[in-house]
């Protein structure tokens, strides 16, 4: 670092209080060379604790650099650390820890973020780039466990790592409120440059906002500097679009084209309407979590749920792996009441289609080409399988108009539809919740939805409603 850049010029403040909607910050503010700097803390423990560093280095005639406002003992410490460096890092602490799909997401917030802040590139460069990023330095497994610089991948990719480890900025740098923001826009888009869903840039910022929290825990950080980037999220409201909620008719006529067209998985798709199972847990029910009596309603004990996130994110090395209920502590369990209706479907299923090992209900009978597999059936059914199935029952079972419309689009969507008969049809929402593996908040603000046509029902209602206060007035 060039003495140029520094100065002995320091003047540091007072610490400001700052008590804004969302609680109390506290700014401390210096000067090194008349150029002002600040770092805001959510805490005055942390402000402090800064400020003292600052002071003491002042004090004992530490240089500050002119141009981030750090002592230069703190500017190194950063220095040895790149962004590179740090992510690969940040991706073996959280790996054990974290399902195969949390896995996946991080490797690929982290893939968007690295590019980012890379010198670009052509646009073919870049996305082997990101290949090399995302399936060997963000991936634990393809490591072998080493560090990111020690392990040694094909010949083809070495040039590439290399490439990035020399061109990866300082961790530093993310400091700089320009650098920070351009991080997180990348968070916020495709691969064709087009904006990314509201959910997908959610969850690839908590990616990101949690590496920088280690580094932080690393006391590389005194707060995680994407705090102070005033950088709006698209908003996510998670509310489901009610033109996706099939109605009975409609979602029994789907039922049907799927027994026409692939009949292994009618019972599959009605525990996700009848029961409002999601996909992984119709994928992990067996036959001993059914209680299927002859006549009457019957009860689903959902133990837990069967995640595809591909052969690379896995620990045993297969698509898929077994997992908890979604936000359960393991080995918790979930009843679901089964109807009639769905009662039969699955005592029909089971008497034509033999479980796999274990008693799983749902497993993969075909093989490329539709060529038949012989038993066992050992995998639990792709999510390929059913929804090519899928997509064929809603050009058969729609009229054009309703296939092109979002009505029943994916497979989850009759889960929302079962969420939403039962809140229609007055099930109160503390059973509805605890049914659907909800919280009562989450499911007031995501689920509830009319049916398909219930509209007109409301109207008449209201009009009823008025006509009966207009004839008590006449009376």
């Amino acid at each position: 670092m060039s003495t140029d850049n520094l100065s002995y010029d320091v003047r540091i403040w007072k610490i400001d209080t700052y008590a804004g909607k969302r609680g109390k910050t506290y700014t401390v503010r210096w000067a090194v060379a008349g150029k002002r700097s600040q770092q805001t803390f959510a805490h005055i423990k942390l402000a402090d604790s800064f400020r003292s560093k600052l002071t003491t280095a002042a004090r004992e005639g530490v240089p500050f650099d002119i141009a981030t406002g750090l002592p230069q003992t703190m500017l190194r410490q950063l220095s040895r650390r790149t962004w590179y460096e740090h992510a690969a890092e940040f991706v073996d602490v959280k790996w054990p820890h974290a399902s195969p799909r949390h896995r996946k997401n991080i490797s690929e917030a982290l893939a968007a973020v690295t590019i980012a802040l890379l010198p670009s590139r052509t646009a073919d460069e870049m996305q082997q780039i990101r290949s090399v990023l995302r399936n060997w330095s963000f991936n634990k497994a393809a490591r072998g466990g080493s560090a990111v610089l020690d392990a040694t991948p094909q010949d083809k990719d070495a040039v590439r790592l290399r490439w990035i480890a020399d061109n990866s900025p300082d961790l530093s740098k993310l400091r700089e409120a320009p650098v920070m923001r351009r991080a997180l826009d990348a968070l916020a888009l495709k691969l064709d440059g087009k904006s990314a869903a509201p959910a997908t840039v959610t969850r690839k910022r908590s990616a990101f906002y949690s590496a920088m929290e280690y580094a932080v825990e690393l006391e590389l950080f005194e707060a995680n500097p994407i705090d102070k980037v005033q950088w709006t999220k698209p908003e996510n409201t998670d509310i489901v679009d009610r033109r996706v909620v099939a109605n009975p008719s409609q979602a029994r006529s789907l039922l049907r084209a799927v027994r026409e067209i692939y009949p292994a998985l009618e019972a599959f798709f009605g525990c996700l309407y009848f029961a409002g199972l999601r996909p992984s847990e119709a994928k992990h029910l067996s036959v001993s979590g059914c209680k299927l009596p002859e006549d009457g309603w019957g009860e689903l004990l959902l133990t837990g749920s069967t995640q595809h996130a591909g052969t690379d994110w896995t620990d045993s090395g297969e698509a898929s792996e077994d997992r908890s209920l979604k936000h359960r502590p393991d080995k918790a369990t979930r009843p679901v009441p089964a109807c009639p209706e769905l009662v039969e479907l699955l005592r029909r299923h089971i008497d034509e289609f033999r479980p796999g090992p274990g008693g799983r209900l749902f497993v993969s009978r075909t093989g490329k080409a539709g060529i038949p597999l012989p038993p066992p059936y050992s995998n639990p059914v792709s999510s390929n399988t059913y929804a090519r199935v899928w997509n064929k029952a809603r050009e058969k079972a729609l009229s054009e108009a309703q296939a092109a419309s979002p009505l029943a689009k994916r497979p989850y969507d009759l889960r929302h539809a079962a969420v939403s008969l039962w809140l229609n049809a007055g099930v109160p929402a503390t059973q509805v919740a605890e049914w659907a593996g909800h919280s009562v908040n989450v499911l007031l603000k995501v689920y509830a939805k009319c049916l398909d046509g219930q509209d007109e029902v409301a109207r008449r209602r209201v009009e009823a409603a008025l006509k009966e206060d207009l004839a008590e007035r006449a009376a």
